[in-house]
């Protein structure tokens, strides 16, 4: 069965992505459509990069790092839930995913954002990063509203219709990562 990760890409203290890919993951399981896992960024403690070598190398030194490279591995496709903090992806998660090389490639990628306008930016940053690192991502994402997605900016109460979106970018996540499996089986 296909295994798709729900990557928690904020860190910060009081952060609002926890209730989001919560619910990412719920809807995801419900589905029966493909394996889905939370990985928390919380849970993998990476420090600012410290490998010696670049990533493109696959040489890791670091015990983190190869913990981190073994979970991301595992994974035929993802969903990238963001935060937007000053028009950009959150600094942790642009480092866990610079940790990496081939273990991101020829896999799929969806985007669930939260913020004032969505994480339109902080998606937009994503696809650009992902694409260095031949990761197809799928047009469909949801946006979601810290001002109508979030009682006081903080408990999250989605619109229904970001489950409509959701699902859509899920179909989109699970259909490519089928296809990319067969690039990476080549």
């Amino acid at each position: 069965m296909t295994k798709i990760a729900i990557i928690l890409g904020s860190t910060r203290p009081g952060r609002n992505g926890e209730a989001v890919a919560k619910w990412a993951l719920d809807i995801a399981k419900q589905r029966g459509t493909a394996e889905y896992e939370l990985l928390d960024l919380l849970d993998y403690e990476l420090p600012h990069l410290d490998e010696p070598l670049p990533a493109a190398m696959g040489q890791y030194a670091q015990a983190h790092t190869k913990r981190w490279a073994e979970k991301i591995a595992e994974f035929d496709g993802y969903v990238f839930v963001t935060a937007e903090y000053n028009h950009a992806i959150p600094g942790p998660l642009k480092n866990a995913i610079d940790f990496l090389g081939a273990e991101w490639n020829n896999k799929a990628a969806g985007f669930v954002g939260y913020g004032s306008v969505g994480a339109v930016r902080a998606v937009e940053q994503l696809r650009l990063v992902l694409s260095n690192l031949q990761v197809a991502h799928v047009t469909s994402q949801v946006a979601l509203s810290l001002f109508t997605d979030f009682e006081n900016m903080s408990t999250f109460k989605p619109a229904e219709m970001h489950t409509g979106y959701l699902n859509t970018t899920l179909d989109q996540v699970e259909a490519w990562s089928k296809a990319m499996a067969t690039l990476r089986n080549a």
